[in-house]
């Protein structure tokens, strides 16, 4: 039946990657990626901001359900990210304390919720990445339908499992699986040059001449 199947995730970006991206900002490889990628503003760290590295496995629950989500708590490896689309519906919450420690336990890299948590308290005390869109107090249902190892959406950020998923203060960001090696090399630039601004800025010798050059070739007078 549609809606009830769990797939084995056939490919996952490796952990060299993972830590390569460690060091580098969410901001700067967004802008790599022509800042048309997002997890949406609603998903905010629920944690104490630590950063989120990992490869996806993802989940499409029914809205309020979460039993393909302990499911996949159970399957998922040491790393990974589960990453969990459920329609962005703040009604019932899908994970709490229970099921991020046990998740923390099982050495997961961290939980992706579209859509609500409880237990915030305590969540967002601890080291142990959390996104989610909201809050509730009341909790899911156990019924299903769900399914493991799809591509998912979230806020049109289309993620497959095995893509890197990063996070930071900032938010969410799910980078395709072929593009990871490319986009490592154009974020590191990135962070190279903001880098060199900020000691520039330090210095007193920023050139920012680019201001009125841009100005006035848009048509501004002086």
């Amino acid at each position: 039946m549609i809606g009830f199947d769990i797939h084995p995730r056939r490919r996952a970006v490796s952990n060299e990657f993972v830590e390569k991206f460690r060091r580098i900002p969410v901001a700067n490889i967004s802008d790599c990626m022509s800042r048309m990628t997002a997890g949406g503003a609603r998903l905010r760290p629920m944690h104490d901001g630590s950063l989120l590295a990992g490869p996806a496995l993802t989940v499409r629950t029914r809205p309020g359900d979460n039993l393909l989500v302990h499911k996949a708590l159970q399957l998922a490896q040491p790393g990974d990210v589960v990453v969990v689309d459920a329609g962005g519906d703040l009604t019932n919450a899908i994970i709490g304390e229970i099921m991020t420690t046990y998740a923390q336990t099982r050495g997961l890299a961290g939980i992706v919720i579209n859509g609500a948590i409880r237990d915030c308290g305590t969540i967002r005390r601890g080291s142990f990445p959390v996104y989610a869109a909201g809050v509730t107090h009341r909790g899911p249902y156990k019924d299903g339908p769900g399914e493991i190892n799809v591509t998912i959406a979230l806020d049109g950020m289309t993620i497959e499992p095995g893509d890197l998923i990063l996070g930071d203060e900032d938010g969410l960001l799910a980078l395709p699986y072929d593009q990871v090696p490319a986009l490592f090399e154009a974020a590191s630039a990135k962070h190279a040059v903001e880098e060199q601004m900020l000691a520039q800025i330090a210095a007193g010798t920023l050139d920012t001449s680019w201001i009125d050059a841009r100005m006035k070739a848009q048509g501004w007078k002086p």
